[in-house]
């Protein structure tokens, strides 16, 4: 009986110990040839291999639970075809090295890192990807997470023809943070998944910054999108929690949501900014010259040359029963336009700055943008707060007849200082009746909530 105790009490014991514990580490140097291929072939599961600094050949595939380590100045080198690195295993991890020297083929998703569906749990950190035609590509790898990569993508070309930084197909539960990504087509872009989450991420010299498609019940927060064509755009995605991202002197939209329902978008800052015209004319084309000036180049600068972007802080098109709460628009070229039948939405407290037109809505239904008693805030509203509360005294109309015509007949700006024109305004001011519906702020903020002191 005593030694089946000790037998049960020893096996119990074996039994806590951490495989970790039992886990071999191989040491592989850059003179040793192929032996980097051969290291993955003997290594059994649980195994740590660490590179030491130089190059070392690839394509690899990593089929097996092991860890690829690399000290300071390693570097996998691909052959030009196909992805450098294929992650086909369960709980890989591949961390600290230097990726760089993937095919180009769109069609076989050609990547720096590649982790496939069976890469469930796969963790890629600390990594630098360099010219890869997609950085890293989440393949239905459920639970994975791509965290505190550099990845510098395609530079020169028709972003048409590069992939993304990070791409997430069909991968639930996937993390994508404190990546920083530029070049390329898309930072992060996402496709048929569902409860990832993203947070903070930086973009540059993009497409769009985060690209959203067929992917429910996730997180977009704390992301900082600088200079790309658009900042986040949502589409064909429900139940988002959008919170606390930056897009500063992104081109065409900082927020662009369509088709994207019940969701909650709050705390975010669009922030437009003068930038170089070519980046309209050369759009669609990649140019490692191409750039948004930075506040001192700007100041001051005649509009010669220069364009206002983004274009639209925010632009929704058939998105419905959303939350935006608490946001910041400012000096765009139109603060939100709001269009094609997109109902239910909740506009409370947002703060709408020196945008040139605050809101674009081609509509006839009365659009109230207040809720509960309290609205947004409009810098160019002129109302009066008598009893201190806050509250504007009278309601605000960013628009008028006027503004609608325009809209729809752009050939009539040419009338726009013309008596006629002023005359009814006028009399819109003097007979509220006569104006069209819209939006209407029927409790505007006298003060916008405190604004972010860093954008950056």
């Amino acid at each position: 009986m005593r030694n089946r105790l000790a037998k049960i009490w020893m096996a119990a014991l074996l039994a806590a110990i951490p495989s970790a514990a039992l886990a071999a580490e191989w040491i592989v140097t850059p003179s040793d040839g192929p032996a980097l291929s051969a290291v993955l072939k003997a290594a059994a599961p649980g195994d740590r291999i660490r590179l030491k600094p130089g190059r070392h050949d690839g394509p690899l595939v990593l089929d097996k639970p092991v860890t690829l380590d690399g000290e300071d100045g390693a570097s996998i080198v691909g052959n030009g075809k196909g992805s450098v690195v294929t992650i086909e295993a369960e709980k890989v991890a591949v961390r600290g090295i230097a990726v760089t020297g993937s095919g180009m083929n769109l069609s076989t998703l050609d990547s720096g890192i590649f982790a496939a569906r069976t890469a469930t749990g796969a963790i890629i950190e600390n990594n630098t990807l360099t010219g890869n035609l997609f950085g890293i590509y989440l393949h239905g790898a459920k639970d994975s997470l791509a965290q505190k990569n550099v990845i510098v993508g395609l530079k020169d070309g028709r972003m048409s023809e590069f992939g993304s930084g990070i791409s997430v197909w069909n991968a639930p539960g996937g993390k994508v943070i404190d990546n920083d990504i530029s070049f390329g087509r898309d930072g992060i872009a996402t496709m048929a998944s569902k409860k990832n989450a993203f947070s903070g991420n930086r973009f540059r010299d993009l497409r769009f910054a985060i690209h959203y498609m067929y992917t429910n019940d996730s997180v977009i927060s704390g992301n900082v999108s600088t200079g790309n064509s658009v900042g986040y755009a949502i589409m064909f995605s429900n139940r988002l929690k959008i919170l606390d991202n930056i897009s500063d002197g992104d081109r065409d939209h900082g927020l662009l949501l369509n088709s994207a329902n019940s969701s909650t978008i709050s705390g975010n800052i669009v922030r437009g900014r003068l930038q170089p015209a070519d980046r309209w004319t050369m759009a669609g084309i990649q140019d490692s010259g191409h750039g948004v000036k930075d506040d001192a180049e700007t100041t001051g600068a005649v509009e010669g040359g220069m364009r206002l972007g983004p274009e639209k802080c925010v632009f929704i098109y058939n998105a419905n029963r959303n939350k935006l709460l608490g946001n910041e628009f400012q000096g765009c070229a139109i603060g939100i336009h709001f269009t094609a039948g997109s109902e239910g939405n909740t506009m409370t407290g947002n703060a709408f700055i020196d945008n040139r037109n605050q809101v674009k809505y081609v509509g006839t239904r009365y659009l109230d943008w207040s809720v509960d008693g309290r609205g947004n805030y409009w810098s160019d509203n002129p109302a009066f707060d008598l009893d201190g509360d806050g509250i504007g005294d009278n309601a605000y109309r960013p628009n008028d007849l006027m503004d609608k015509v325009l809209w729809t007949s752009p050939q009539a700006k040419i009338l726009t200082s013309s008596p006629a024109v002023q005359i009814i305004r006028w009399a819109q001011v003097q007979f509220p009746a006569l104006l069209p519906g819209g939006v209407v702020d029927s409790h505007p903020l006298m003060a916008p909530a405190r604004q972010k002191d860093d954008l950056q």
